[in-house]
């Protein structure tokens, strides 16, 4: 999926600059990187709109959507979403960091794997379906980022598995996972083992107070040069 999101740049930068940001109702953000060979790669801080930002999280792309960026006074730039920083409590956005994507080269992403339909050694044979990697990472045109790997699963049987090699076949991306990296199987369930002291009461250990900000992050493109800033 391709979406456009509009941003406006920040004069200032800094942690007081990013407060005023938030409680003028946007979230402070920063994109680098070059986008072509010859291209600045001095990052350029923003504050972007949070509902347009994260009906673009919560498409089925989700981090891999390529985001046209609007920004009055700069060219538009094409860009993935890098790194976003979601209050521990509320998980509403307080920081996104973007970077410039060029068409033309291939990039590095984690693509997440999604199951279709009922595996016939589950319902036929009373197995147990074991999701053993949810995402793989994957190399392709930015352009060409599958949204995910669908993998049918209904004539899985007892005992069988599905392998990346097994689905990575006439598509647009190369596969950077191992291809023998078992996704799913279909195992024998075990009779249940009380654990040792299992009859002793558990404790919960409540969460610290203060917690940090939950960060979302993805992979650094392999071209990316220069440090980002806040």
């Amino acid at each position: 999926m391709e979406a456009v999101l509009e941003a406006v740049k920040r004069t200032t930068k800094g942690k007081n600059e990013s407060n005023r940001t938030r409680a003028a109702g946007h979230i402070p953000a920063v994109v680098y990187g070059a986008q072509k060979a010859g291209d600045a790669v001095a990052p350029i801080h923003l504050a972007v709109d949070p509902k347009p930002f994260m009906r673009i999280l919560h498409s089925k792309s989700g981090l891999n959507s390529l985001i046209t960026l609007k920004v009055p006074g700069e060219m538009d730039a094409r860009v993935l979403v890098r790194e976003v920083q979601l209050d521990p409590v509320t998980h509403h956005p307080l920081h996104a960091d973007f970077y410039r994507v060029n068409m033309d080269r291939r990039i590095q992403v984690s693509v997440p794997i999604v199951l279709r339909g009922e595996p016939r050694g589950v319902k036929v044979d009373g197995g147990v379906l074991d999701f053993v990697h949810r995402e793989v990472e994957v190399e392709c045109l930015p352009a060409e980022i599958p949204n995910s790997i669908e993998v049918d699963i209904s004539d899985l049987g007892l005992n069988q598995a599905v392998h990346l090699r097994d689905v990575d076949q006439n598509v647009t991306w190369t596969t950077i996972t191992d291809r023998d990296t078992m996704l799913v199987h279909v195992v024998t369930p075990r009779a249940a083992e009380p654990e040792p002291g299992a009859e002793a009461a558990a404790v919960a250990v409540p969460a610290a107070a203060g917690s940090e900000p939950e960060v979302i992050k993805k992979g650094k493109p392999e071209d990316e040069k220069g440090e980002k800033k806040k």
